[in-house]
Formats: structure tokens, C-alpha cells, sequence
């Protein structure tokens, strides 16, 4: 078969991804994105031009060979796109579903120039997927080194820093404080975006592999503390997210029926909300819901309440309420997209200043304030500025608030001399190395950074890793 000139390549559309109807995911928490057949990952993998200088990587936190894997891909060679694949990231299944690659290694790709980028997730998630069926690619350990590491949280930071730590043969105990592994790919992102059965088989693969150890219901700062941990361990790593939800101060925010979003994605995920009605665990979901803010985790909320009341039998509404306009939303497009196929109402220049209940303490409602765009803040984006006289009531009865997140400060509990910033941050004297101000002790992901990206957490953990072996091969040892 003659190859593809690159005119041609270039004249290729970008396949997409098939996907559930949306009038009937809005009734089950199944994965709304179906994955690429093989003809339709062939075909996208054909459009990337191999360029001589690829961008792409240049994008993606961690380093993904990506020219290698799809040019094995297009090649037929799948064994060898896992090959490539794995070289940097060790949870492509994983990634391939919930980076945000259109702003970061898509964004890079030549073709965007012009028109529409190669499809590097979609492919990634092609590639993670056959992994996970296939285990062509195991992760190889190296002799033991008799080093210990001690790994806090097995998010996304720590599952990366464990995975490369073990690779070079020290062995690697984590803690999680819940009753499961996995931080924020299991009891943050809901299952139709990141089925929990991927997440549970990229971690067993690589305790299977590396024989990392993982300790459940582990409170760092009550079970252990972290100088307890570093009595027994040569190198500590901290990833342990931040769980801890922002709350507006306005009147009201005690009533029944009002909770952070991180209370809410952790009860449909880790009490099984999802599986109603063939797990009786329901989740209180309210007729008419509001969620307040508009990232990625809003829409994560908003999309599950709507299930919810489509699994209960209840019907109604669910509101996302952003004090912005369409244009400052911060989540996906993608997830936006979604979330108005579905049904859920996005009511813009809008901002919550109290939260009204009845005599018995439920939410019966929300009065709030229209808003318009002022000069832009520190941020880039517009300043909202709320419109005189413009106040009005909304009738709900759940209020879910999804501002944001910190630090759980008891993991710093007996940490002395662990800086952290006035938001409750760690401190880390190099973003490189992930070094804190405790020495033998790293740190890198959410609990360095505040929330943002699953990747990004990714590109922390492999970073720290890379210097923690370093350490304990006696390099760079002068903290």
C-alpha cells in the first residue's frame, strides 16, 4: 500500500468518538464516551504527520512519546504503541479519559493551526485500553535496594511517584485514608466520565508488577504521623490532594440540603449512588438543584444530580449557577457540551447571596443577584460586578458548592518545619524536585499546587520520583 502523502493526511477529518445517546446516559451512569473501533483509530492515527519537531510533547506534562505510539499505531504494531506509551506515563487508560488534552498536547499540534488537532487522548485511551486487556507491556522492577519510601495518597501524584520509585527497586508502602485506592480518580470523578473498574485495574497492574504495598483506612496525622513515617522510611512523598471544600459567605449555608461538591461525588462513588437501584445505597438528591460554580467538578456534580433524579424517579431541574459569563467558564468544553445535551440548565451572570430554609431547617430556596462584566481581574478574566436592584429568588431545594478546594490540614499534624503557604499549600523549594522544607520529605499535586489537573498531579509525581531516587542513590543528598 503506497504511504499517505502529508497533503493528504492533512486532508483526513478528525474521527469522532462515538458516544451514548444523551436522552438515555441522562438515565445511567455507563461511560458516555464509547472508545474508537480499530477503523477509527487507524484512520485518526493517519492524520498525524510526524513532524520533525513535535509540539505535542512539548504539551503534555509528563512527556508522552507521542509521534512513537501513533506512528506504531498507524503501523500496526499495538504492542509496540504500548511500548512507547508506557516509556513516561503508566496509567494511559487513565489519561487518556480525563486530560484535558485540547489546552494542553493537542493544543500544540500543527494541525490546529488550520483546522482540527490529532486526537492524541482518544488514541491514548485506544492504547490504554488493550493494555489493560492485553498486559503486553508489564512494568519491570530492578533488583531491591533495600531503600524504603513511604508514599501519602494514592491520587494520581502518588499512584505515579510510587509506580516509578518501585521501577527502580525500593520498596514502596502507600497510605490512602479511605476504605479504597485510587484519591480523586475514585471518589472525585463520577463513573460515566472514568469507570471505576479502569481505575482499580491500572492500580492493580502495578502492585501486581512492582509490588507496591497500599495501607487503606491510614490517616496520615491520626493513624501516623509524618515524622512517625520518617523514623521508618528513607523518603516520604506527600500526594495527598486537596479534599477540603470552599464555601460562600453568605447567610443560609448551615440549611438542610446545602454540601460541597467533593461530599456529594464522594457519596455517589463511594456508597455506590451509581448503581441504584441494584445497590440500595441512594444518595439525597433534591427536585431542583443548584450547583454554584462552573468547573470541571461542577459539571461533575450537576451530571450526577440529573442522573440521580432520573434513576429515583423523581424528574426536575439542575442548575448550574456561574457569576460569569459563557465565555469565563473554566471546565471542558467538552464536559459543557455534555452537560447541555443532558438537560442541565446553565443560568450565567449569576451569583447565590443567600440560601433561605423553612422552619425546619430545609432549603426551600436561593436568592440571588444578576451580574455584569467589569475590568479583568489578576486571573485574565473579567471582574463580575453585581447589578443594582437586580435581586431575585430561585426555588430549590439542594444547594451543591463547587468553589474550589484545599489541603486537609491534618495530614500536617507533627510536620515541624513542613512549610505551607497561607492558602495551606506545601511549600516546595523546587517545582523540579518536589523537595519540601522537611528534609527526606517531597510533595507534588493538588496539595502543592490547590486543584487542578490529573495530569498535571501526574507530571509532579514523576518529577519528585525522578529526585527521590536520585536522593537514595546518594546524589543530591545536601537537603
Amino acid at each position: 500500500m503506497t504511504p499517505l502523502t502529508q497533503r493528504e493526511r492533512t486532508k483526513i477529518p478528525r474521527q469522532k468518538m462515538p458516544e451514548q445517546d444523551p436522552v438515555v446516559r441522562r438515565g445511567n451512569f455507563n461511560e458516555v464516551a464509547l472508545g474508537f473501533t480499530e477503523e477509527l483509530m487507524l484512520a485518526e492515527a493517519n492524520r498525524c504527520l510526524q513532524c520533525e519537531r513535535p509540539h505535542c510533547v512539548e504539551g503534555c506534562p509528563v512527556g508522552v512519546l507521542i509521534p512513537q505510539f501513533i506512528r506504531a499505531l498507524r503501523e500496526g504494531d499495538i504492542v509496540g504503541a504500548v511500548a512507547a506509551m508506557k516509556v513516561k506515563n503508566s496509567l494511559p487508560a487513565i489519561c487518556g479519559r480525563v486530560c484535558p488534552q485540547e489546552t494542553q498536547c493537542e493544543a500544540r499540534c500543527v494541525l490546529a493551526k488550520k483546522g482540527e488537532p490529532v486526537a492524541i487522548g482518544r488514541l491514548e485511551r485506544y492504547v490504554g485500553d488493550y493494555e489493560l486487556a492485553m498486559r503486553t507491556c508489564p512494568l519491570e522492577r530492578k533488583p531491591s535496594t533495600g531503600k524504603k519510601v513511604a508514599v501519602v495518597g494514592t491520587g494520581p501524584a502518588g499512584l505515579t511517584c510510587a509506580v516509578d520509585v518501585a521501577r527502580e527497586g525500593h520498596d514502596v508502602v502507600m497510605f490512602e485514608s479511605l476504605h479504597a485506592p485510587g484519591g480523586v480518580l475514585i471518589y472525585g470523578i463520577p463513573e460515566f466520565r472514568l469507570p471505576k473498574s479502569v481505575v482499580q485495574a491500572e492500580i492493580d497492574y502495578a502492585v501486581e508488577c512492582l509490588g507496591i504495598q497500599i495501607h487503606t483506612d491510614h490517616v496520615i496525622g491520626r493513624t501516623l504521623t509524618l515524622t512517625e513515617l520518617l523514623a521508618e522510611y528513607d523518603a516520604v512523598f506527600l500526594g495527598t490532594g486537596a479534599g477540603l471544600p470552599s464555601f460562600m459567605r453568605i447567610p443560609g449555608i448551615n440549611y438542610n440540603g446545602v454540601m460541597s461538591a467533593n461530599e456529594f461525588l464522594t457519596r455517589v462513588n463511594l456508597m455506590k449512588g451509581y448503581l441504584f437501584p441494584e445497590y440500595d445505597t441512594p444518595v439525597k438528591v433534591g427536585k431542583k438543584v443548584a450547583v454554584i460554580g462552573a468547573g470541571n467538578v461542577a459539571m461533575d456534580a450537576a451530571r450526577c444530580a440529573l442522573r440521580l433524579q432520573t434513576l429515583q424517579g423523581k424528574g426536575g431541574e439542575v442548575h448550574i449557577v456561574y457569576r460569569r459569563s459563557r465565555d469565563e467558564v473554566p471546565a471542558r468544553a467538552e464536559e459543557v457540551h455534555h452537560a447541555e445535551e443532558e438537560g442541565v440548565i446553565f443560568d450565567f451572570l449569576t451569583n447565590p447571596v443567600e440560601i433561605l430554609g423553612d422552619e425546619k431547617g430545609n432549603v426551600v430556596g436561593m436568592r440571588c443577584i444578576r451580574m455584569e462584566l467589569g475590568e479583568p481581574d489578576a486571573s485574565g478574566r473579567r471582574s463580575p460586578v453585581p447589578v443594582p436592584g437586580s435581586e431575585f429568588e430561585m426555588e430549590v431545594d439542594m444547594v451543591i458548592f463547587a468553589l474550589g478546594t484545599s489541603p486537609n490540614p491534618l495530614v500536617f499534624v507533627d510536620a515541624e518545619g513542613l512549610q505551607r503557604t497561607k492558602h495551606g499549600t506545601v511549600v516546595v523549594k523546587d517545582e523540579e524536585t518536589g523537595r519540601t522544607t522537611m528534609p527526606r520529605v517531597w510533595a507534588g499535586g493538588d496539595v502543592v499546587t490547590g486543584a487542578a489537573t490529573v495530569v498535571s498531579a501526574m507530571g509532579a509525581g514523576k518529577r519528585a520520583a525522578a529526585d527521590i531516587n536520585r536522593f537514595l542513590a546518594g546524589q543530591g543528598t545536601d537537603w
